[in-house]
């Protein structure tokens, strides 16, 4: 897969467009460090964070038209390469994006043979119609839509796809509504709002990509230390003071004891996934 520069080692591509001449609102500037938070917790993140099972992949094969093994794929947002890895596996010909230094020094430790340049979605560091299919593994909502979808559209083949997907909670299970209700009071914030809203409105709100969603569901078992630094590895946490967030996760081990009491906790999924196939003619 032809790729311009910047090369591997390169400095992080800016996860945003040039700095605009008005100053940032705190809303912009929330989202900012929530972005950048990840790069502190790498490891945290690779260890403890959910992978996606296995029918999904089988899901993005049929409905974008192709085997992933051959396929060249390009994994944008990468993180620490749970998605990358899972595509690699499949035997797809894959390349990572990523716009982090401390995530991207994560994803090469764990898989030194997939190449990784340094850039993110609002300008992808790829020649043009290269990709079988682009892949955005809790990463889209970082983007700029107005900047993204170009790209996209540019880096896809003709009759390529472009895959958007999210680990979200299975909210009809009570006690994860219940730890998200406490996760909202906590923040202030209606996170839960954030997740239910996902689709292709809010993904591409100019509507210019067709986006069908698609919906699997998966859990896993995992003991309560390993759920609750799956918790703290996510922005909002990242983002908060040590004291506070130390003193949710205490309660929260607390809640979380009463409904499992051997201390293995089953978390509940639901993959939410947008794809849209480009054009058969760029």
């Amino acid at each position: 897969m032809t790729t311009t520069p910047p090369t591997p080692d390169d400095p992080a591509t800016p996860s945003a467009p040039a700095a605009p001449s008005a100053p940032a609102t705190p809303a912009q500037a929330d989202h900012g460090a929530r972005a950048h938070s990840f790069n502190a917790a790498a490891a945290q993140y690779a260890a403890n964070r959910p992978s996606y099972p296995p029918a999904l992949f089988d899901a993005l094969e049929e409905l974008a038209g192709r085997p992933l093994n051959g396929s060249r794929v390009v994994d944008v947002g990468a993180g620490t390469g749970l998605a990358t890895a899972r595509l690699h596996e499949r035997g797809a010909d894959v390349i990572a994006v990523e716009p982090g230094a401390g995530m991207a020094t994560e994803f090469r430790r764990t898989l030194p043979g997939v190449p990784i340049v340094r850039g993110n979605g609002n300008a992808l560091p790829l020649a043009d119609h290269t990709a079988d299919l682009l892949t955005y593994a809790q990463a889209w909502h970082w983007t700029d839509p107005a900047l993204a979808v170009p790209e996209a559209l540019r880096v896809l083949r003709p009759g390529g796809a472009l895959a958007l997907w999210w680990n979200t909670e299975a909210v009809d299970v009570p006690w994860i509504a219940a730890a998200a209700r406490r996760i909202d009071q906590h923040f202030d914030l209606d996170l839960s709002a954030e997740k239910r809203n996902v689709g292709p409105d809010a993904a591409d709100p100019a509507g210019r990509l067709g986006l069908t969603r698609h919906e699997i569901r998966w859990s896993r078992r995992v003991p309560v230390d390993t759920h609750l630094a799956n918790l703290a590895s996510h922005s909002v946490f990242l983002t908060d003071t040590d004291e506070r967030r130390a003193a949710f996760l205490t309660d929260e081990r607390r809640h979380l004891l009463t409904v499992f009491p051997d201390g293995v906790v089953e978390e509940t999924y639901v993959v939410v996934l947008l794809l849209a196939r480009a054009p058969v003619t760029p």
